[in-house]
Parts: structure tokens; C-alpha cells; sequence
């Protein structure tokens, strides 16, 4: 594999959303990762989780397979794995044997709730995760009940994202030091990170607790979507004097004083309404063709199936097919330490399984 990460080897105990989702951002930007599942398991050749992965059957509860674990472990930089806390320490896989294997290895844990905690032992998704993080309050629409962005914030941005930024950070240090360690990723933890901007809008009283009544949050009419009229939908961004001054001219509302009030929140309510009606008048495509690629901070908000054709995206590349499937390719890019082409998972490797 090319990229900064080639020459480093992650073991990855499998499991499934973030786990996977870290080991495919350091399989993505050179690591050679090797995906422990259990013998015998399906394989999904058309996830993009399990991309460019090394695939070895294991039976991590007989001797035979703890040992293969092992030994793997050995000559690795690194190993993920997703368990509740402790389970891998009754395997006889924990930190203490592992470390003690190989003084190097940084050892990833990726957990909702953490290793220890009231909560480290229950069960629990996503929208369990952000909701006790103090972010999920934060989603939704005024007078409306809290709207889970997918599972965007706590599987990948607050769990995944940050593993594989704990390992990467890890490893140099062990690099440097020769000393491994042992990464608590928690997903509660990481989608209160992913929610410092808001912390520190709240203690200087730009935010409240009153859900879409806020800057960012749908409160302001000028950050905010729109349905056109075709049935589509445009995000409208606005933000800084200059972008708003682009969106009033281009919108036609230069001259008309009510859009002065720009930061006035008794206001926002009435010129949502205005602009709500205002582009309902033309189609996303007529929109498109006045404001994109304008100072006004604008898009069409595009579908799953739109995205990968619109000419921004095919330009850069975003999204690539590998083995027929459509899906987002290695991100971010490099100068010089360019990244290899993902490749699809589709068997166990043999000469591992020896």
C-alpha cells in the first residue's frame, strides 16, 4: 500500500461502524491492516468499511486461535478492536498480554461509553452516545423533538475519526519512544470534543439551549435549507456580511430594508418565511445557475445518488467505483505520499490462515 501510513501493520479484531470505519481511514492512507474474523464469517465485498483489508479466520475462544492472534500481534504496530471493556482481557487478548508480547504496540479501544464509567458496561448505539455528550439537544428544528443526524457524529465523527487520530498520535509517540500504550475511545467522549465550537458559542451567549433557534442550528434564516420549486432542496449559508450582501442581490432583495436586520433574532422568523416563499418560485436547477459557485455560500443539497456526478465532485475525484460499487474514496490527499486506489475485500487470504 502507498501512502504516509505505508510500512505500519494493524491488527483489527472485527467488529462493526466505527472499529471498521477507523481500520479503513489507515487502510486508506497506507497501513496494511489485517482484519481478524471468525472462521467461516460472510464477507461483504460492497462495503467500503472493509476496503483494502488482509482477511484471516480465527476462533478467538480455542488456543489455536488466541495463539494466531498473538503471534500476529508480534510483528504489529498497532490493533482495534470494539468490545464491551474486558472482553478481550477474558480471551486472554487484553493490554497486559498483548503489551507484554510486544512493548510496542499501541492497542485501540473503541467503546460508546468508555472503559470505565457508570454506563461502561451497558449497551448502547449512536444516538445513545451523542444524546448523553450533550449533542443530540443540539439537532432539530424549534418546538420540535431532537433529530439524530444519522450516525454520522458518534460512530464516525466522534468514535472511528477519532480512534484512528488516537492511533496515529500513538504511534508516533511509540515511534519516538519505543514505548505502546493503550487508546479509551469512547464515543460519548469524542462527540462532546466534536462540540467544542458550540461550548464556547454558549459561554459568551451566542447559543442557548432552545433548539433551532439558534445561528447554525436552522434559527437563522440566513443558514438554513430551502425547497425550491421542482421539490428539490438548496442550503443557503450566508453567514458574514459580504455572503448575506451576495445573496440579497442575487436574490433580489438589495433595496428592501426588512433584510437589514440580518442579526436581529425577533427577525429571523419573518424573513425565513420570505425566503421560504421566495424560493419556491424557481427550481433548483434556476437557483443553481444564479448563486452557485458564488460568494453567497450556496449549494444544491444533492441525494446519495446526485452527488458522485456533479461536476465539483467528479473534478476531484470524491467518489470512485471499485469493484462496481460507488462509495467516497481516501480522504484527505497528500502532495507527495500519494494513496493507492482502494481495493474491495472479497476472501480470507490464504497464506495468512497458515
Amino acid at each position: 500500500m502507498a501512502g504516509p501510513l505505508a510500512g505500519l501493520r494493524i491488527i483489527e479484531l472485527a467488529g462493526i461502524g466505527p472499529g471498521p470505519f477507523a481500520a479503513m481511514m489507515l487502510a486508506d492512507h497506507g497501513a496494511e491492516v489485517i482484519r481478524v474474523d471468525r472462521s467461516g464469517a460472510r464477507i461483504d465485498a460492497r462495503d467500503p468499511l472493509l476496503r483494502s483489508r488482509r482477511l484471516v479466520g480465527v476462533d478467538l475462544k480455542s488456543a489455536e486461535g488466541k495463539a494466531k492472534v498473538r503471534d500476529l500481534v508480534k510483528s504489529a504496530d498497532g490493533l482495534i478492536e470494539g468490545f464491551r471493556p474486558g472482553v478481550t482481557e477474558r480471551l486472554g487478548l487484553g493490554p497486559d498480554v498483548l503489551l507484554a508480547d510486544n512493548p510496542r504496540l499501541v492497542y485501540g479501544r473503541m467503546t460508546g461509553w468508555g472503559q470505565f464509567g457508570p454506563y461502561a458496561q451497558a449497551a448502547g448505539h449512536d444516538i445513545n452516545y451523542i444524546a448523553l455528550a450533550g449533542a443530540l439537544h443540539a439537532y432539530g428544528r424549534a418546538g420540535e423533538k431532537p433529530t439524530p443526524p444519522i450516525n454520522m457524529v458518534g460512530d464516525f465523527g466522534g468514535g472511528g475519526m477519532m480512534l484512528a487520530f488516537g492511533m496515529v498520535s500513538a504511534l508516533l509517540h511509540a515511534q519516538k519512544t519505543g514505548r505502546g500504550q493503550v487508546i479509551d475511545a469512547a464515543m460519548t467522549d469524542g462527540a462532546a470534543t466534536l462540540m467544542s465550537m458550540i461550548w464556547g458559542f454558549r459561554a459568551n451567549g451566542m447559543w442557548t439551549d432552545d433548539r433551532g433557534t439558534n445561528l447554525l442550528d436552522t434559527g437563522a434564516h440566513m443558514y438554513d435549507t430551502y425547497e425550491t420549486g421542482d421539490g428539490k432542496w438548496i442550503s443557503i449559508g450566508s453567514l458574514e456580511p459580504q455572503f448575506y450582501a451576495e445573496l440579497r442581490r442575487l436574490a433580489g432583495l438589495a433595496d428592501d430594508p426588512a433584510f437589514d436586520a440580518q442579526m436581529d433574532r425577533s427577525q429571523w422568523g419573518p424573513l425565513k418565511a420570505r425566503l421560504t416563499a421566495l424560493f419556491l418560485t424557481k427550481s433548483r436547477d434556476e437557483w443553481c445557475a444564479l448563486m452557485e459557485m458564488t460568494d453567497v455560500c450556496f449549494a444544491p443539497v444533492l441525494s446519495m445518488a446526485e452527488a458522485p456526478s456533479h461536476p465539483h465532485n467528479a473534478a476531484r475525484g470524491t467518489f470512485i467505483e471499485v469493484g462496481g460499487v460507488m462509495q467516497p474514496a481516501p480522504a484527505p490527499r497528500y502532495s507527495v505520499t500519494v494513496t493507492d486506489t482502494p481495493v474491495m475485500t472479497t476472501a480470507f487470504d490464504a497464506d495468512l490462515a497458515k
